[in-house]
């Protein structure tokens, strides 16, 4: 595996973009406009060739992938070569004569050339697309934030354990991390100390280790918004388990704004909870819930309106396993709360392994049925 970091000891070092990047990082934009509107494969083609400024490879794989999904390829036809395909093909098996009469009669059907028709038989096909343009603002000093993002996010996807120590803003991390589903665990060793999350990496789950992984990558995009941050990752990289570290300050790259509604999944309930518990109101974000060391951020508080003294923290859980839950569940019971419910994804089961029985979880497909989390709170 090669990448944009470089191993000290037992140490990976990423390698961040800088200002002396920004020569050769303008001269991959030149070349990426000077290919828009040409067919994916040439663009390929010139990657494959050196560029007339020396760059480092490893840094050059990475904007280039980065730049390929910014770009919106497109086809270079109004028939869709689909289209094109079905009809020159029956042209062609309806004539017994000349492979050309059936070519012609079919690309007059669909008024153009035999030529052009041919030209655009497969341009549905991802080498043979066009190249899209890039967003306008684009500059090597644009970029460089952006790729530097894409760094720390190639590290991320390669942990087996993750901990996280924030001094100001933990509720924004903390909810990005819930709201990716990711197995994380929040504590904090004395009252005024900064909250610490340990959150397993996508090389420590048995399944859906991809998509996992993609998740926890998109944690870094929360970290400016964060104050001061401590980041520590241990990281399978080339056979070796290795520390990664980033502190705040170290290296610049883009935030994301915090949102009312992190997620259609959160603002769905909150909707059906209204609509359907209409003597009970429903609290986004309540305060976190001491259990042990450990602090529980639930989602929802539900509460009766008309007697206060009747409330339910609910809890949603993305990626989990049986291990995951029972500690949860463990940590609630010890703390003597009781009613937690959590509201479990089945889709995102990271093993084989059955959800652990006794316990209020309530099991849920893309949206949460209130009516079993009501039954949950009448029981």
């Amino acid at each position: 595996m090669t990448g944009p970091y470089r191993i000290c000891d037992d140490l990976v070092v990423a390698e961040y973009f800088q200002d002396t990047d920004r020569p050769w990082l303008r001269c991959v934009l030149d070349e990426y406009a000077r290919f828009v509107d040409r067919p994916r494969r040439e663009l390929r083609r010139r990657w494959s060739e050196p560029l007339p400024v020396p760059c480092p490879p490893t840094k050059r794989r990475l904007v280039i992938a980065y730049l390929d999904r910014l770009g919106r390829d497109r086809t270079r036809t109004f028939v869709p070569p689909r289209r094109i395909r079905e009809t020159v093909f029956l042209a062609r098996a309806a004539h017994a004569g000349p492979r050309h009469v059936g070519l012609e009669t079919a690309a007059g059907s669909l008024g153009m050339t035999p030529d052009v028709a041919m030209a655009f038989l497969f341009a549905d096909l991802p080498e043979e697309r066009s190249v899209g343009l890039l967003p306008g603002a684009l500059t090597p000093t644009s970029l460089i934030p952006l790729a530097n993002l894409e760094v720390v996010q190639f590290l991320l996807r390669r942990t087996v354990r993750l901990t996280l120590s924030v001094d100001s803003q933990s509720r924004t991390l903390i909810r990005a991390a819930r709201l990716r589903g990711l197995i994380c665990a929040v504590h904090k060793s004395a009252p005024f100390e900064p909250a610490v999350l340990s959150l397993s990496g996508p090389l420590a789950v048995i399944r859906h280790s991809t998509l996992y992984g993609r998740a926890l990558a998109g944690l870094a995009r929360y970290l400016p918004e964060c104050g001061r941050y401590h980041l520590h990752a241990k990281c399978l990289i080339d056979g070796q388990l290795l520390i990664y570290e980033l502190r705040a300050g170290e290296v610049d790259f883009p935030g994301l704004e915090p949102r009312h509604f992190d997620s259609r999944l959160e603002e769905r309930f909150h909707k059906d909870f209204q609509r359907l518990a209409p003597d009970w109101d429903i609290l986004r974000e309540p305060e976190p819930v001491e259990a042990g060391r450990h602090l529980i951020f639930p989602d929802f508080l539900l509460r009766h309106r008309h007697d206060p003294e009747r409330q339910w923290w609910l809890e949603i859980v993305g990626f989990w396993t049986p291990q995951y839950l029972e500690k949860k569940l463990a940590g609630l019971r010890q703390a003597g709360l009781r009613r937690i419910i959590l509201c479990v994804d089945a889709d995102r089961a990271c093993s084989e392994e059955e959800l652990p029985r006794g316990a209020e979880l309530v099991r849920f497909r893309r949206r949460i049925d209130v009516a079993e989390v009501l039954a949950v709170m009448q029981a």
